[in-house]
């Protein structure tokens, strides 16, 4: 009797991993992990660097925007590295990891809050950012047709989402999300391209915009959460690999960090372009969203702000995906629902619903990137892999591996006090003059 209903229980634990967007299909291939990570990480938080460095100014921000890319390179293959530490076992999801170093209560607690914050987050601000390029895009191609509200662009832009949330699992994805990587190297190719046709306005001004020095402290902090949230694919690297096949023999971590690696070359090519000419061309007129900066060729422009479109529309998916497999695990296997497509339906639209209503209420670009940036990219993305290292491989003290570990954390750490403050500051400034319905 025991041996039948141990056979019936793993049975019904097949069948749950069998229907989970994130374990249910384990065919990809190493360029899936390649545009998955560039549409996870190169997103709507490119368009704010050359506001981040406005911020920072020219040496601070050119080492913050190295030291990041460098930092977050080094913790993403020691993600890779962990997925399968234990012989036969894989980590299919970032607060399972978690579990293994931090102990199975604990590393819920430490994991779980975090991460649905970096997605959710960033589900919340990509609302934000294909309402505004939808928008940007009907001004730029009709400028006399009628002003239509930022809401109502953002409602245009999630109805998309209502329809495809409901395909199953990554791999489903997989054609939106190599479409929205190759637009957002498009995209900002167009940003800094087109800066450069414009040129550097002859009056360009690199001082820090505040008018007094707790203003430009506080602008300093937010620039380095708008700089944390442009590197986000941690959150879901996991969830990535897991889609991957892996044997003894050939092991999920080579294919894994083959993509990892073209992705982060991609993440170049973008990032350091966009930041250092858009400040270049523009100083600290710059707008949080640098395509809204630019004005001319009209056609390009609106291009451009259609490819962040198409992009928003395969990164939101990739990180939503997380959300839905948390949800939907904890609804299958705590409260006993029966997996089924009436179940996933009424999450999914739900909560496409609740990221459309908050973007529609806070529709703050910059602010949003600072705040989540900091309180919640920063740990996970700068130093929650350093520290889930140093308790799992235990490296001697004073090693190189230590020392380089110990510093991210810092680093990480410290990022994560300053960059909210700024941030909310932000938010709360450009409360006082937003209204809901205009």
């Amino acid at each position: 009797m025991a041996e039948s209903s141990m056979e019936a229980e793993e049975a019904r634990q097949k069948k749950i991993e069998d229907w989970l967007p994130v374990t249910s299909s384990r065919n990809a291939k190493w360029w899936y992990s390649a545009f998955h990570n560039v549409t996870a990480m190169v997103g709507a938080g490119v368009l704010s660097l050359p506001y981040a460095m406005s911020e920072l100014g020219w040496g601070p921000g050119v080492a913050v925007m190295l030291l990041s890319w460098i930092i977050t390179l080094y913790t993403l293959w020691q993600m890779v590295e962990m997925h399968e530490m234990v012989p036969g076992k894989r980590f299919d999801r970032y607060h399972e990891l978690g579990q293994y170093a931090f102990g199975e209560k604990l590393g819920l607690w430490v994991v779980v809050p975090q991460q649905l914050v970096v997605e959710v987050g960033v589900n919340i601000v990509y609302m934000v950012t294909g309402g505004k390029s939808l928008k940007k895009f009907h001004d730029v191609i009709c400028p006399s047709c009628k002003d239509i509200k930022l809401t109502l662009w953002i409602f245009i832009f999630a109805s998309v989402h209502f329809v495809i949330s409901h395909l199953p699992n990554l791999n489903s994805v997989s054609g939106i999300s190599l479409a929205a990587a190759v637009m957002s190297l498009s995209y900002s190719t167009i940003a800094w391209g087109a800066a450069i046709h414009r040129g550097k306005a002859p009056d360009v001004d690199y001082s820090y915009k505040a008018k007094s020095n707790s203003g430009a402290v506080f602008n300093f902090f937010s620039g380095l959460g708008e700089i944390a949230f442009a590197y986000a694919g941690h959150n879901v690297v996991l969830e990535i690999q897991a889609t991957i096949p892996s044997t003894p023999e050939k092991p999920s971590k080579g294919p894994m960090w083959k993509g990892v690696v073209v992705a982060y070359i991609v993440v170049a090519l973008c990032y350091f372009p966009v930041s250092f000419v858009g400040y270049y061309i523009y100083g600290n007129t710059v707008e949080d969203n640098v395509l809204i900066s630019l004005e001319k060729p009209v056609w390009l422009i609106a291009a451009a702000n259609m490819f962040v479109v198409i992009h928003v529309i395969g990164s939101y998916q990739v990180f939503a995906m997380g959300v839905f497999d948390m949800v939907e695990t904890f609804l299958v296997t705590k409260m006993n629902f029966e997996p089924s497509f009436t179940l996933r339906f009424v999450t999914r639209t739900t909560y496409v619903a609740f990221t459309m209503v908050v973007g529609m209420a806070i529709p703050f670009f910059g602010g949003l990137l600072g705040f989540f940036g900091g309180f919640a990219f920063a740990p996970t993305t700068y130093f929650l892999p350093c520290i889930m290292w140093l308790a799992i491989y235990k490296p001697r003290v004073f090693s190189l591996s230590w020392f380089i570990n110990w510093t991210c954390i810092i680093l990480g750490v410290t990022l994560m006090i300053l960059a909210p403050i700024g941030a909310l500051r932000s938010i709360i400034l450009q409360a006082k003059t937003y209204k809901f319905f205009s």
